[in-house]
């Protein structure tokens, strides 16, 4: 255990990488799992056949609605139980609840094992963006960290559904159980390794805990204090926080409906809730969790419907790789708002295909194509971002805030689509897709007039977007440009650093 302990540079920013990426793709599995095996005989056999419109649908949300208010209590315990802290307690939730998920025989027994996995998401999705975006070296490695973890969330939906079509070709009690209970393998070792492993030195900082942050810096950058890499990341953080504390107007939840602090503390935490909320009213929780009603709707076989959703989901998935290497260079505003646009026209061709009075064989393979269609830019589009963007933009000692806000909104609004568009779908059917469309056209205005523009730009150099101008022009925004400017000088070196390690 002393190798964990004492690991340095990039082998050590690798191996929380690891860590992360196994605690959002758990996220995902278990985001995508139930969806192939809710409607199996095996499965209804063990919950006793419920007959109740919403029981299903209930069974299927109410992961996300205790992953809502989990997001809520991480606004309060964020910063006590820091982002590691976080991450091992939403590890710790998912291992105990999908074993009593896998061992039920009840709607009331696997109902408590979602609630508990969904406190355990909402400590992961609050917590994971925010600490690898936090424990970033270089502004240009943020964006593409951020993006890779959500290729692994996203994996982890399409590896879930091709468990489930794996395992529901079989007729027992396993074909439902397994594919549950394989969650808790993702939890166990990312518990194991995040338990080695330091907090974020900006979170050490902003506790106060001096010594343990210059330690982390120290270790991230595999240099001695004095070196100027380590001074200049250090000097920044800490004239962050002296910004953030010498602002006359301390934020209050008030100014999250109008807001009057000096660094916009209130729009910044609003926008982050806002962002998610958007993405989950765009249906892409609805296409996941109804992937094999939404294709039996369209008039395909149950075979075919479960193949097309692994398929679907498969695609979904493939659709978050280019975003690690394109995010710098396209940047997350002309991402977000081109994506929305296309996605807009998609479902404007679906909602045409499927509400057509008389299908046929080719308008049902043209709603399948664009709604295929529609999960691959999604994926590319608003699953990476938005993560990125809300923990990104709040100010450091409410950056915890700022990632709870933004989960909040994803999982209110998750509940929100898939408990009511679930009893929709039974109840009027193809309609239901007119919300998702309307609500990914108002996703461009959104980002167009709320977002404005992160890339390349350091977490405290943020702040200095949402500042007032005169904050902008003070002495400590000047101190902080000049250690910007300090890292970008030694920038190249330490590309040279990192290509010789890696040799």
């Amino acid at each position: 255990m002393k190798f964990l302990t004492s690991l340095k540079g990039r082998t050590l920013y690798r191996v929380m990488s690891i860590c992360c990426s196994l605690s959002f793709c758990m996220y995902g599995y278990d985001a995508g799992v139930l969806g192939g095996v809710q409607t199996t005989k095996p499965f209804l056999d063990a919950m006793g056949h419920p007959t109740g419109t919403y029981v299903i649908p209930m069974i299927a949300s109410s992961y996300t609605l205790a992953a809502a208010v989990c997001s809520l209590a991480v606004s309060v315990l964020g910063m006590p139980l820091g982002r590691r802290g976080c991450i091992l307690m939403g590890d710790a939730l998912v291992i105990v609840g999908a074993s009593i998920q896998a061992s039920s025989w009840s709607v009331a027994q696997i109902i408590v094992g979602r609630v508990l996995c969904g406190f355990g998401i909402g400590f992961i999705s609050c917590t994971v963006p925010t600490y690898m975006a936090e424990m970033s070296i270089t502004s240009k490695e943020r964006g593409p960290e951020v993006a890779v973890q959500c290729i692994w969330l996203i994996s982890g939906v399409a590896l879930a559904y091709w468990i489930d079509f794996g395992f529901t070709r079989m007729d027992n009690q396993v074909s439902w159980r397994f594919p549950i209970a394989f969650q808790a393998s993702f939890a166990t070792i990312s518990i194991f390794g995040m338990f080695f492993l330091p907090d974020t030195p900006r979170w050490y900082y902003a506790k106060g805990r001096i010594e343990e942050a210059d330690s982390v810096v120290m270790r991230l950058h595999d240099r001695p204090l004095e070196d100027p890499a380590v001074q200049a990341m250090r000097g920044e953080i800490l004239a962050s926080i002296k910004l953030e504390e010498e602002d006359e107007h301390k934020f209050n939840p008030l100014d999250l409906f109008w807001d009057k602090s000096d660094i916009r503390a209130g729009r910044r935490i609003r926008i982050s809730f806002l962002v998610l909320s958007i993405q989950q009213m765009m249906g892409i929780n609805l296409s996941v969790y109804y992937s094999t009603v939404i294709f039996s709707s369209v008039g395909l076989s149950p075979f075919l419907s479960q193949l097309l959703a692994a398929v679907m989901n498969t695609g979904f998935a493939l659709g978050t790789y280019p975003l690690p290497w394109t995010i710098e260079r396209f940047g997350r505003r002309a991402v977000m708002m081109w994506s929305a646009a296309i996605l807009t026209f998609c479902l404007l061709i679906f909602v045409i295909m499927i509400g057509l009075p008389n299908p046929t064989l080719a308008t049902q393979w043209t709603a399948v194509a664009f709604v295929i269609i529609y999960n691959f830019v999604f994926g590319y589009g608003w699953i990476g971002v938005p993560w990125l963007y809300g923990p990104e933009i709040a100010p450091l000692k409410l950056r915890h805030l700022g990632g709870a806000a933004g989960a909040f909104g994803e999982w209110l609004f998750s509940f929100i689509t898939v408990f009511a568009g679930g009893i929709a779908l039974q109840n009027v059917g193809w309609k239901i897709w007119i919300w998702m469309l309307l609500s990914c056209a108002v996703a461009v205005p959104f980002v167009y007039f709320m977002c404005p523009e992160t890339t390349g730009k350091t977490l405290e150099e943020i702040d200095l977007i949402f500042a007032k101008p005169e904050i902008r022009d003070s002495a400590l925004a000047a101190e902080m440009i000049h250690d910007r400017r300090a890292e970008a000088g030694l920038r190249k070196d330490h590309i040279q650093y990192e290509e010789k390690e890696d040799v």
